[in-house]
């Protein structure tokens, strides 16, 4: 009797007043208070406005579908036993015919009686996976929903496959509810199949690339014992190399001694691209920058991409610099995950301490080892001329670079949230002169404040340091140097360097820390308040004579398709070096 009273009495209290919503009445009776709501959402009547104006067989119509998208709305909260009413001028719409010569209608009335939500009694998903439990909630007692259901079955499925067995599927369930106790029973039975072996990539749909090229490039291991994951990295592979505008992979029939084989339907991309930039700061002045890609060389997925920079215009960073390069890569090169990396690139630097022209050949290999982690190595072979105050000089350089960069951000050009990590060594020989090492680390992190992600904080630190090799020597681009936009705005252009042999060069070693707080204030637009610093010392980390300088300034984000519009105030607050008070900086995305 208590149990009944207290229901009664849940019901009394949650019992929603009619609503009209121009000429119809949405009336809904439930213990729920936000189930109103939910089931409003779900329905076309409730949005009609001027019921008489809509022709009536259309409203007819709608009324009749309304039915099954009010209780599917009612399935997803456990509501199996409500009860549905939708009156038409009076008359409930399902015993309307649709043959019916109806004029008009004037009024709809919808009254809706949740009862209470149904609890699981009988719960049972099998057999199981080996070492597998059934989803969270799907147990006796709980509350029963229709979504709860379909993870319950598709978490089993899942958990069979991750174990090898490809076809696994429903074998037969059964399903009743108990109105007069608001129980749902769920018998689920599962039937795993034979374990699968991967077989052949079957292509279709290939126009330039070659069969066995992609199957190269897929890397899906024949033979080997079947994993969805297994599938979904061989999509990736495919997708990585840019030479496809869709990739589709669907699993082929499983034979009588269970191999699988793969079908995969490609859709090519167009073979060539072009692309430019602009960047504009009032410290380093303009830069252009633009691009022309050819994806697919030699029907393996080749990549021939030609650049060409002018930086520095109108800047206060010495005078104009160009650079110019052409890189070709290989995917598929030794492993599936392994590319190959070919460059050439000629570059001519007028700084505000030094002028270089240089050629430049590499030769990399690229591997990823997960979708977040990927390294290289190589070998680079720089020869440069070089004007500084120490004095004129050709300098050959021969470098070993390696490098891991660990990255988990949602999106890379604007991220909400995870980190990004690169970290670079670059041992080294000068040609008649000594060797050392060159290392790098580039650390950045992404933090959302409050539910609604709006508010973000982005913080970057930077560090560099350079082990042997004379000063002398050195091509002073290999020092380091801070102020501008890649390191402290506000400040001018390499602004901050160190005092060696006497003269001022590039520090040995340097540390920048930048943060910025993120705002999105429409869908369009956002905005920026940040603050940048950075130390440059005459030894190895960051030992020796050292200073150090500040920058603080506020700035506005724009969204567009290819990113945002970026536009940066800053000003010095800690000065070393040169520098104006106010320096101004566009581009397109975020600053790191």
């Amino acid at each position: 009797m208590r149990h009944s009273f207290l229901i009664k009495l849940a019901f009394a209290i949650c019992l929603l007043a009619t609503q009209s919503i121009g000429d119809v009445q949405f009336k809904v009776q439930s213990p729920e208070a936000s189930l109103k709501g939910a089931l409003m959402a779900n329905s076309q009547l409730a949005s009609a406005e001027q019921v008489a104006a809509i022709p009536a067989q259309d409203l007819i119509a709608t009324a009749r579908a309304e039915y099954s998208r009010l209780l599917a709305a009612l399935y997803e909260r456990g509501y199996f036993g409500a009860v549905i009413s939708i009156r038409l001028d009076g008359v409930e719409a399902a015993s309307i015919s649709p043959f019916a010569k109806v004029r008009s209608v004037k009024n709809v009335d919808i009254r809706i009686e949740s009862g209470e939500p149904f609890k699981l009694g009988r719960a049972v998903i099998a057999p199981l996976a080996p070492g597998t439990a059934p989803v969270e909630g799907f147990a006796t007692g709980q509350v029963a929903t229709t979504p709860l259901l379909r993870r319950a079955v598709a978490q089993g499925i899942e958990d069979w496959r991750a174990q090898g067995f490809a076809k696994a599927e429903v074998a037969g369930q059964t399903v009743t509810a108990n109105n007069r106790q608001a129980v749902l029973n769920a018998d689920i039975r599962l039937t795993p199949g034979q374990v699968a072996r991967f077989g052949e990539l079957k292509p279709t749909g290939l126009e330039r690339m070659r069969p066995a090229r992609v199957r190269a490039i897929a890397g899906l291991p024949k033979d080997e014992r079947f994993h969805p994951d297994t599938t979904e990295r061989v999509a990736e592979r495919l997708r990585d190399t840019g030479a496809f505008s869709s990739v589709s992979l669907r699993e082929g029939v499983l034979s009588a001694d269970g191999v699988l084989d793969v079908d995969a339907e490609f859709v090519e991309a167009p073979l060539r691209r072009f692309g430019f930039g602009a960047e504009l700061a009032s410290t380093e002045g303009l830069t252009l920058s633009g691009f022309w890609l050819h994806r697919n060389v030699f029907g393996g997925a080749e990549r021939l991409r030609f650049d060409a920079e002018i930086s520095g215009i109108g800047g206060d960073s010495g005078g104009a610099d160009y650079v110019a390069g052409v890189q070709f890569s290989r995917p598929a090169t030794f492993t599936a995950d392994t590319t190959l990396g070919l460059g050439l690139q000629l570059e001519s630097l007028d700084e505000p301490s030094f002028q270089q022209d240089s050629i430049d050949v590499t030769a990399t290999l690229t591997h990823r080892f997960s979708k977040q982690v990927t390294g290289s190595v190589g070998v680079e072979i720089d020869r440069s001329k070089i004007t500084d105050s120490l004095s004129t000089r050709r300098v050959t350089l021969i470098s070993f670079p390696t490098e891991i960069t660990w990255d988990t951000r949602d999106v890379a050009l604007d991220a909400r949230k995870g980190w990004y990590l690169s970290a670079g060594v670059q041992p080294f020989v000068i040609a008649s002169s000594s060797g050392g090492a060159r290392a790098t680390l580039d650390a950045r992190s992404y933090v959302s404040l409050g539910a609604s992600g709006k508010t973000r904080l982005a913080g970057r630190l930077q560090f560099g340091t350079i082990e042997g090799g004379d000063v002398t020597s050195l091509p002073p681009d290999w020092l380091f140097f801070s102020g501008g936009s890649s390191t402290v705005r506000g400040l001018s252009y390499q602004s901050l360097g160190a005092t060696q042999a006497g003269v001022q060069t590039g520090g040995r070693s340097f540390a920048g820390v930048s943060l910025e707080v993120r705002r999105d204030i429409t869908d369009k637009w956002g905005a920026a308040v940040f603050t940048d610093a950075g130390y440059v010392a005459t030894d190895s980390f960051l030992a020796g004579a050292g200073d150090w300088h500040a920058g603080i300034g506020i700035g506005a984000r724009y969204k567009t398709p290819i990113g945002a519009i970026r536009v940066d105030v800053a000003t010095p607050i800690r000065r070393a070096g040169s520098g104006g008070n106010v320096a101004l900086y566009i581009g397109i995305g975020q600053s790191f």
